[in-house]
């Protein structure tokens, strides 16, 4: 395929990043994949991708003092191990990429669905995430254990974003607004870039160690993505985020249903 073509994906996926601030993952693997792109590549490509492209988000949070370390790495306590023991569980139990495939479209089907899932009912979790621990049992028992419930959500993230490339990024935020109500929504989102950054790194790297990234890919990408990231941002203002996300929401889900039954 031409490379033009790419670098208008990248673009377009730029653009709708700084739109709606919804992590390229869940809108680069499914677009590469249609282009017919295989699911190895294109999730190792697209991990890298997201590592180098929300590396200058973290830095602008960390400068605006938006990153809570400690949350981080909790968070990285349970990601970091479990994504290099994905690794070597694709790398070892299995004798080629195709061998695996399967695995990760299942993956990358169920976390779009959780993406989807947590842009739709945002609201809601934003609710859950204001309830008082007086009003809410549930919340209090959250609020006692959540070092705990942290690692182990980390955990999580660490298999699941390695197998799909999706969900470091709006599926982390749904899980920190579960887990930490005294934080502020922009301590929330800054947190979970820095902690995206790391994974998606380790686990970028390992599928580069496997063969899954291709470099030429990823560069034209890069290219048509960051100009558009820019604009993008700087037009979100504009936009009616409570229409845009549901929507995106919505298609992230019919898309899941797609990978996980194909």
């Amino acid at each position: 395929m031409n490379d033009v073509v790419f670098v208008l994906a990248g673009a377009l996926v730029g653009f709708c990043v700084g739109l709606t601030g919804v992590g390229g993952g869940s809108l680069m693997t499914p677009l590469l994949l249609m282009m017919g792109i295989p699911p190895q590549t294109a999730i190792g490509t697209d991990l890298l991708y997201a590592s180098i492209t929300k590396a200058g988000g973290a830095a602008v949070h960390q400068k605006k003092r938006n990153i809570n370390w400690r949350v981080v790495l909790l968070l990285a306590a349970g990601s970091i191990p479990f994504s290099f023991a994905t690794v070597m569980a694709l790398k070892f139990w299995f004798e080629d990429s195709n061998d695996y495939k399967a695995i990760l479209t299942t993956a990358l089907g169920f976390m779009l669905l959780m993406t989807g899932l947590s842009l739709v009912f945002k609201k809601r979790l934003q609710a859950f995430h204001d309830a008082s621990p007086r009003s809410n049992q549930f919340r209090a028992y959250i609020n006692q254990h959540s070092t705990f419930f942290t690692v182990l959500m980390g955990t999580l993230l660490g298999v699941l974003v390695t197998l799909s490339s999706v969900g470091a990024g709006a599926f982390g935020v749904m899980i920190l607004l579960a887990l930490y109500p005294k934080f502020a929504t922009i301590e929330i989102i800054g947190t979970d870039v820095a902690h995206a950054v790391m994974l998606t790194l380790v686990a970028g790297l390992g599928h580069l160690s496997m063969g899954n990234v291709d470099l030429h890919l990823l560069a034209l990408l890069l290219i048509g993505s960051l100009p558009a990231i820019f604009v993008g941002t700087h037009l979100s203002s504009s936009m009616p985020e409570k229409i845009i996300q549901p929507i995106l929401g919505c298609t992230l889900m019919a898309l899941s249903f797609k990978f996980m039954l194909a």
